[in-house]
């Protein structure tokens, strides 16, 4: 089965979900993207349709915006 994917990108809010997340369901079981440490996965983020992170994008392709820590555009500065 294919693991969702948690992008963030080391702000507080996004760390705070990073926790909760891998509480929730285990590191074993979700792949965590900080985006500001591989700005090459910026684009995949896009693409998959994160607009703003923390984000986590479903297996089958939902994206589910948590709280907001900073607008797409703001990481890719």
């Amino acid at each position: 089965m294919k693991k969702p994917i948690f992008y963030h990108a080391g702000c507080s809010v996004c760390v705070s979900a990073e926790h909760d997340i891998i509480n929730l369901i285990g590191a074993e079981n979700v792949e965590i993207v900080h985006l500001a440490d591989d700005r090459n996965r910026i684009q995949d983020a896009e693409k998959a349709g994160v607009k703003s992170v923390p984000a986590l994008v479903t297996p089958n392709g939902n994206v589910l915006h948590i709280n907001f820590g900073a607008s797409m555009e703001d990481v890719k500065k």
